[in-house]
């Protein structure tokens, strides 16, 4: 084997390799191997070609670039737009690269040239034909090159050559291409290039294999396909039905078996259609089938018949819930309309009261005495539109919205509908239920409600809606336009003793496993329960505790062998431990610098002790307490009213200017706003500048301007129930109020003195002690 030394340029090749005698097209576009090409032409055209090791390189270091490589011809050379350089080289022996001789400009390399030896033993002979074979085979199978190319490559004689013209031919990984560059033994080489013929030769089979079983199998289930249509045409002709027919067959008969409206018949029928003429196998299939069932299960024309027996309605609705009478006097108003004329359309009532009223078992109790369905639906967290709308068909796993589910549930089109904890829905980026509702509960346009699932409009104007709510202030205004407002306020203390006795005891005794001779309550034991161990308007938490109790004594009767417990006032706390609650006193004499105002609170009525001390200073007016902002506005404007009139009330007029004067509302760790005080805390500051004692028997509400004006509030009579509970005989309040008079139960007015004031004179006159008592 003859060896050459040469020093030439290098030119590093990214993702190809060039074998001896091969000629090629290459694009350089990197500056470096630019340089190399010129350098290349300027002298005698020759140029060394070396792969380098990661393609992804552009500036590889003579590391990264193999070490053998090709001695290769710059035959053509064609500057392309852009800067790259279109070469074609020809390979002419293979090389390896001694040592770098220059990296600035391009990589200058002294390289070893090695010729191919004309020695051929019988091994290589051997070697020779074991590769053309297996290279002929590998042809046949991959079926990549013509038979052309075949033929010129198995004419080639010479064993290294034709080694190196068969590896340029095969799609291999850079790898195995460059060992075979770096055999540069043609024993060896031959070797390798079997070895690798031999590999390729087994995917190739494998491939064939994978591509024969995926026909079959294609075969099979187009076979599968036209022996499943044979059997159609022949069920045809023998007059029996398959599967799909039957199904679409059934669907036609629920369609003539109920009464539809016109444009859901027609809607229906159409997708029945689509169904029929729609392949067994394809997905949208399963889709229409649930499309269908919904349409088809929901009440179109189904009413149920209401009872218009208004007299045992009533009843009914008394038996269920002691109070409440607005509510029920409204559900009787509507059937005794619905007995006059069948044109009425149902109400849409919005019971608004804190928790625990009584709210939701109304609604069921409606039901009940209409004789109609009951469906409840809860709002409560509700955020997205679908949930009102339903989701449009086109999305994966749609279904209808809460609405059209009740509905069909109840299985009629005039049920009671209950939308529980309407103000506690929020919105976001999904949209604003709230918004969805408006149409629902509109009585000019629930009769055409568009649900997105359903597509054709449903008529919800037979449905008698039943809405609550724990507030009114978060109810969106356009939906509290479209509602009627029946303000469950709260139960007074005789009010919770009778549903005690009717409600809760029978139903916690039974509960528990216990009989009414077991266990004993009195009047007086129910009455400091829930003077002493609740705080609220309605009587969940009431009815806990005689849980509690019953629980207690159940342990009892079991452990003693008891017959009876009898639970009194005076034993009460063994059973439930000390009170929970005390409720703000009246003050037992008048004193000065003292009033009582009256508050509302979500859990019922409350009663303020308002304190006010003069000392001297500038002028300044504290205010503690937890007070809120709009409290706290009002004892500015009542602080302003009395400047203004502070001769006439027989104040010192410099008083401003001389002392500080210090508003404070006890029990500081509980917050306290709202515009119920204002009165309440000038009369108290009039009381301290002028030494006028407040009467003790006296509570008072109202708001006030700078001009002294008393402008109305709300919450009378949970404010009236609070003072009657805690022993206040008179109560001072707006006139404009008047009306709220009339809600107040008649065994707590008959206590009560209620004074209606317009201005602040008409207040300071019954509620301050005059100077002669």
């Amino acid at each position: 084997m003859l060896n050459k030394v040469r020093t030439i340029p290098l030119l590093p090749l990214r993702g190809i390799l060039v074998f001896p005698y091969m000629i090629i097209h290459l694009d350089v576009g990197r500056e470096k191997s630019i340089s190399a090409l010129e350098e290349a032409m300027v002298n005698d055209r020759f140029i060394m070609l070396a792969t380098q090791k990661d393609a992804q390189n552009d500036a590889p270091t003579p590391e990264e670039i193999f070490t053998f490589g090709t001695v290769a011809e710059v035959k053509q050379l064609l500057k392309l737009p852009g800067g790259t350089i279109r070469v074609l080289v020809e390979g002419l022996h293979r090389a390896e690269v001694i040592k770098y001789t220059d990296s600035e400009n391009f990589y200058q390399v002294e390289v070893k040239e090695f010729d191919e030896p004309e020695t051929r033993t019988l091994e290589i002979e051997a070697l020779t034909r074991t590769a053309i074979a297996h290279f002929e085979q590998w042809v046949k199978l991959s079926k990549k090159i013509p038979p052309e190319t075949l033929v010129s490559v198995v004419v080639v004689e010479e064993p290294g050559r034709l080694t190196d013209l068969i590896a340029s031919h095969l799609s291999l990984k850079i790898e195995d291409k460059q060992a075979l560059l770096d055999a540069v033994d043609v024993k060896e080489r031959l070797e390798k290039l079997c070895e690798i013929l031999g590999r390729e030769m087994e995917i190739l089979e494998l491939e064939k294999k994978i591509s024969v079983r995926v026909r079959k199998q294609m075969e099979k289930t187009q076979k599968e396909y036209y022996l499943r249509e044979q059997l159609k045409a022949i069920q045809k002709e023998l007059g029996e039905k398959d599967d799909r027919a039957a199904e679409v067959e059934e669907y036609r008969n629920k369609l003539k078996e109920q009464e539809f409206p016109k444009e859901v018949a027609e809607k229906i029928n159409k997708e029945i259609e689509r169904l029929e003429k729609m392949p067994a196998m394809v997905a949208e299939s399963a889709v229409i089938r649930t499309y269908l069932d919904c349409l088809l299960a929901l009440p179109w024309t189904k009413e149920t018949e209401d009872m218009l027996d208004v007299n045992n309605a009533e009843k009914i609705l008394n038996e269920d819930h002691y109070g409440l009478e607005k509510v029920k006097e409204r559900i009787l108003e509507y059937l005794s309309i619905r007995k006059l004329t069948e044109t009425m359309k149902g109400p849409i009532l919005c019971l608004v009261g804190p928790p625990g009223v009584g709210k939701t078992s109304l609604a069921r109790s409606i039901a009940k005495a209409m004789d109609r369905k009951f469906v409840r639906v809860s709002l409560g967290g509700v955020r997205d539109e679908a949930e009102i709308r339903g989701h449009r068909r086109t999305y994966v796993g749609a279904l209808p919205g809460r609405i059209i589910q009740g509905i069909r549930t109840a299985g009629s089109k005039n049920p009671v509908f209950l939308l529980d904890e309407i103000d506690k829905m929020s919105a976001d980026f999904r949209g604003d239920p709230s918004a969805a509702l408006l149409e629902v509960l509109d009585p000019e346009q629930n009769n055409t409600f568009s649900d997105h699932y359903v597509e054709v409009p449903y008529d919800l104007s037979r449905v008698l809606w039943v809405v609550t709510a724990n507030v009114m202030h978060t109810i969106p205004r356009p939906l509290l336009d479209r509602i009627e407002i029946i303000n469950i306020p709260g139960y007074t203390e005789e009010e919770k003793v009778e549903i005690s006795k009717r409600y809760l005891v029978p139903k916690q005794v039974r509960d528990h496993g216990l009989t009414d001779k077991q266990i004993v309550f009195s009047d007086t034991t129910l009455q400091k329960i829930i003077g002493d161990y609740t705080r609220e308007s309605g009587v969940r938490g009431l009815e806990r505790n005689i849980a509690t109790l019953c629980r207690k004594v159940a342990r009892q009767i079991v452990q003693e062998k008891r017959t009876n417990v009898k639970v009194t006032a005076q034993n009460l706390h063994t059973y439930l431990g000390a009170p929970r609650y005390r409720h703000t006193q009246a003050e037992r004499q008048p004193q000065v610098g003292v009033s009582t105002g009256l508050a509302w609170t979500e859990v019922g009525g409350d009663v303020l002790a308002i304190e006010v001390s003069v000392m001297k200073g500038k002028g300044k007016l504290l205010l503690t307490g937890q007070l809120g902002e709009v409290m706290r506005e009002s004892a500015q404007a009542g602080f302003s009213y009395i400047r203004t009139r502070a001769q006439e009330l027989g104040i010192d007029g410099n008083f401003q200017e001389e002392t500080d004067i210090h508003i404070h509302l006890p029990e500081g760790g509980i917050p306290k706003d709202g515009p119920s005080a204002g009165i309440s805390m000038s009369t108290a500051v009039v009381s301290a500048l002028t030494n006028r004692a407040v009467r003790s028997d006296v509570a008072m509400t109202g708001e006030i301007t700078l001009r002294g004006r008393v402008l109305p509030v709300g919450g009378i009579k949970e404010k009236v129930l609070a003072a009657h509970r805690v022993g206040i005989k008179t109560i001072i309040m707006p006139k404009e109020n008047k009306r709220d008079i009339d809600e107040i139960p008649a065994n707590v007015k008959r206590h009560l003195e209620f004074v209606l004031v317009e201005h602040m004179d008409e207040v300071l006159k019954a509620a301050l002690v005059s100077k002669s008592e």
